[in-house]
């Protein structure tokens, strides 16, 4: 533990959530280029004080994408052996949404974006002013990545962040942590389709036993794909949405289904292909076809012995600092899949601790903010 770190911290917690408030007030939804833009810029403007390089991808239709990298990597002209952190600016919320307020009480903070992830950047950014402050910044080879398009499948940065773990000994993503100060070791893989089935439109009057009915192929598929769930090995599949048909008295000749598939292994991973594959071939109702196409996607995060080592020394910081943390193999996807299918170790989690996220009663626990920021800052300095 080294004490100028939570020195620096302490006395300068009211600046932590001054800058929260300033980034959860942004409108930032994944589609709001101009909201995610400001919100590159202001951070931009904080990672530039510390002098750090700042270098914006630009996009043309979705938020540009931040890549700050630290004095370290300006001195070695070098990027090999760097330690990568990632954060996402973007937001679900919509840009009409009402809930585009912020808020504090004596133990929470509220608004939208406050734990996914707008909080766990705030701890980055801090943690490296501690650095700083502590003069143990000098040498660390540290690039920053702040993307604009994680909650959308981070179309944008999906391969930038893998270019950029390519040259990485180690990576920490700052997802919020769990409510039992847990952070993230291992994540569940995703899927998410669009599968489409074709029939044959008609009067409903006039359908005999052989109507091409494309609802009820997708009945029958839907029963098929609610099949794969295999719980005990870690495998989900659900059918959210269903779109179709045109009025009660019409046989439906399209129909469209949104699918999410969950799985812990490349391998189950590779087995869901091939049984949604079979499914896509499998026609009860006579003259359908189908097709898919992927809308999302990320591997699996396997509980890796580096992952595990990474964890370990995190573990006995935390117990230091009297704070300590639990490993979480969580369900939900981030960024450090990507990561991960690189073969870098890498720990999630290490934001402020926080739920209820992608509704309008999101919060983080209001001390964890500077607490995870003490944290991550040893962890930067003694790792």
């Amino acid at each position: 533990m080294i004490p100028q770190i939570s020195a620096y911290i302490n006395t300068h917690k009211q600046d932590l959530f001054n800058l929260l408030e300033e980034l959860v007030l942004i409108q930032s939804y994944s589609r709001n280029k101009t909201g995610v833009d400001r919100v590159g810029e202001c951070i931009a403007r904080e990672m530039t004080q510390m002098g750090f390089s700042c270098k914006f991808t630009r996009e043309t239709e979705l938020g540009n994408n931040l890549i700050a990298r630290s004095p370290g990597i300006q001195q070695a002209g070098t990027t090999k052996n760097q330690i990568l952190i990632t954060g996402h600016m973007d937001t679900v919320f919509p840009e009409e949404s009402p809930f585009n307020w912020y808020k504090e009480d004596d133990t929470k903070c509220y608004g939208p974006g406050v734990a996914d992830m707008k909080g766990g950047l705030v701890v980055g950014i801090f943690a490296l002013r501690a650095l700083i402050h502590a003069d143990l910044l000098r040498g660390k080879p540290l690039t920053f990545i702040f993307n604009s398009d994680e909650e959308i499948g981070s179309p944008t940065s999906r391969e930038l962040i893998a270019k950029e773990a390519q040259n990485a000994r180690l990576a920490y993503v700052l997802e919020a942590g769990g409510m039992s100060n847990d952070i993230v070791t291992g994540r569940k893989g995703n899927l998410s389709l669009n599968i489409n089935v074709t029939g044959k439109a008609g009067h409903a009057a006039f359908a005999g036993s052989d109507k091409a009915s494309a609802i009820l192929e997708m009945a029958h598929k839907t029963l098929a794909i609610e099949a794969i769930n295999q719980p005990e090995k870690g495998i989900s599949a659900n059918v959210g949405t269903i779109h179709g048909g045109i009025g009660s008295n019409t046989v439906p000749d399209k129909v469209t289904a949104g699918v999410d598939f969950r799985f812990l292994t490349q391998a189950d991973e590779a087995g869901v292909k091939t049984r949604i594959q079979q499914i896509l071939n499998n026609h009860t109702v006579p003259h359908t076809r189908s097709d898919m196409s992927v809308s999302s996607g990320r591997p699996p995060m396997p509980q890796t012995p580096g992952n595990l080592e990474l964890y370990d020394k995190i573990e006995s910081l935390a117990m230091e600092l009297g704070k300590p943390v639990r490993s979480e193999l969580r369900q939900g996807v981030s960024d450090a899949n990507l990561i991960a299918e690189q073969g870098v170790p890498v720990i999630d989690g290490l934001g402020p601790m926080g739920e209820k996220d992608h509704s309008e009663d999101e919060y983080i626990q209001r001390s964890s903010l500077w607490e995870r920021a003490i944290l991550f800052g040893n962890i930067l300095a003694e790792i």
